[in-house]
């Protein structure tokens, strides 16, 4: 089999290959589970995936420190536009915690909402702060309470029919005014998971990819009203025009899918299309 890595792969073909087979056993398990199985699929499952494949780029991010402060770093720069002394913020899918670790320096409360604590075992973590292990649907957060609810790398690993419901309990659990920062690969620039170097569409973990499109009419479906599009990357993060964002995404869906994708892989593409939407409630 002939599989071209990319250039931040550090692992060999063949620790990629078991990661690919290891996760894609394991997905199909959620993805054809029904919604009470769920319940406590998804924290069996991802807790096996990571006890499975101890080279698991998360767990790599973890151990490397001054790589986990420069992702922290990126990311900061998103979120300080907006927090405040006396915010409480949640973050859905922490991994190592370590940007919620960050954010507890600088706020009153902070949650961090995961299905599974293998990443996050044996951290020492704050009196604001707050480790939530939940069912991968409904937060176990009061309601009206959050100012700033984050996830990032998150709404793709829901299970289709759970995405409503967690994103309605999100909406549910946040303030008046309060905003959703959601940050999910585009799914025309995909697949986005391990399953990138042997299939067309993801079949690992990503159990389903979205375009700013999708997730939009998703959050105007729950009560979002308001929302923001932000381009960039890296730490640089610039409002646009979220109707721009779509067209070009509609541009791109009639396309050859040849076309398509080698457009979608130019760095100009790429930094217009990753989905960043903060919707305010």
């Amino acid at each position: 089999m002939s599989v071209r890595m990319q250039k931040d792969e550090s692992r060999t073909f063949e620790q990629v290959k078991k990661h690919y087979e290891i996760e894609k056993e394991l997905a199909s398990k959620l993805l054809n589970s029904n919604r009470e199985d769920r319940q406590h699929l998804y924290t069996v499952l991802y807790d096996q995936l990571f006890k499975q494949v101890p080279h698991h780029p998360q767990l790599i991010r973890k151990a490397d420190c001054k790589a986990s402060a420069k992702e922290v770093d990126r990311k900061m720069r998103l979120i300080v536009k907006y927090l405040r002394d006396d915010s409480t913020f949640l973050e859905v899918g922490p991994g190592d915690c370590m940007l919620s670790l960050e954010v507890a320096k600088r706020v009153k409360k902070v949650y961090a909402v995961d299905v599974s604590q293998e990443i996050t075992k044996n951290s020492i973590l704050p009196q604001n702060f707050e480790l939530i292990i939940y069912d991968g649907c409904t937060i176990p957060v009061t309601a009206n309470t959050v100012t700033v609810a984050y996830s990032n790398q998150l709404m793709e690993h829901l299970h289709p029919e759970d995405a409503f419901d967690q994103l309605r309990s999100i909406y549910k659990l946040l303030a008046p005014g309060g905003v959703y920062i959601c940050i999910t690969p585009n799914r025309l620039t995909g697949p986005h998971d391990v399953s990138k170097y042997f299939d067309e569409v993801a079949t690992g973990f990503h159990l389903k990819e979205y375009t700013h499109t999708d997730l939009s009419s998703l959050f105007a479906s729950v009560g979002f009203s308001k929302m923001t599009a932000y381009i960039g990357g890296k730490g640089i993060y610039l409002r646009f025009p979220l109707f721009l964002i779509k067209g070009l995404e509609e541009f791109l869906c009639v396309m050859p899918s040849s076309l398509r994708k080698k457009l979608a892989d130019t760095l100009l593409v790429k930094a217009l299309l990753g989905v960043i939407l903060v919707a305010k409630k």
